[in-house]
């Protein structure tokens, strides 16, 4: 689940490569949902058991110190268009490995941070995205565990797309009737009705109580419309 969430992130076209440093469970996850999606990927991992599980998997699997900026050189990582730095409980060797990846010159680089000191440093050294995949998925779990939301995915800003259940205050109006913009101050992308095919909303979409609805918007602003708080407010 976390490596898929992850390449969610990406917007790469089907001929980028990549290259996945670390492959535990994450770097793993990600390298895989990667080839799935049509990308080469190579896999570099300390651990020749790990590189042994993958090599059937990836592009290509490579066993290497990916501290060593001599043997990077060699197996060709600067002519990738991405690198992922996966390496999670090694501190020392994810950010040395970041220090040879930005003296390569490789344009975008992605790594993985267990706190957020260690993605302070990575970023001064010169990541251009840092994830902390652990916290990301805990503040995903507590906004679905409440009942409200159905899936949800939160971007750096604040703002959110959500799936949810027609709040009771939307049922047999359209969006126009029930004022779910101006009152609420989330969007309406798309309805999915049972049998039928997703539609994207319009002003005159009626909402029937076994909706699904797809939603845009500030994250609180969400969470109140979901729970109908904004109406009953109001």
């Amino acid at each position: 689940m976390l490596g898929r969430i992850f390449t969610e992130q990406f917007a790469f076209s089907s001929s980028d490569s990549v290259v996945v440093i670390g492959l535990g469970r994450f770097g793993g996850a990600v390298a895989q949902s990667l080839v799935h999606l049509g990308h080469d990927v190579m896999g570099i991992d300390r651990k020749e058991d790990l590189v042994q599980v993958w090599a059937e998997r990836l592009t290509h699997a490579v066993q290497a110190d990916s501290t060593n900026e001599n043997v990077m050189l060699q197996l060709g990582v600067a002519d990738f268009s991405h690198a992922i730095v996966a390496i999670g409980s090694d501190l020392a060797a994810s950010l040395m490995t970041l220090m040879v990846l930005t003296e390569l010159g490789v344009k975008d680089i992605w790594v993985k941070a267990m706190t957020p000191e260690h993605g302070q440093i990575a970023q001064r050294i010169g990541a251009h995205h840092v994830v902390y995949p652990e916290a990301d998925m805990g503040a995903r779990v507590a906004h679905l565990i409440t009942g409200r939301m159905m899936d949800f995915i939160e971007f750096e800003d604040g703002f959110a797309i959500a799936k949810i259940c027609a709040p009771p205050h939307t049922h047999h109006l359209t969006l126009a009737e029930s004022h779910v913009r101006s009152q609420s101050g989330v969007t309406v992308v798309g309805v999915k009705r049972a049998n039928e095919d997703f539609q994207h909303a319009l002003p005159d979409t009626r909402i029937e109580p076994a909706d699904l609805l797809i939603v845009s918007g500030p994250t609180r602003k969400i969470e109140q419309f979901a729970s109908g708080e904004l109406q009953r407010r109001s």
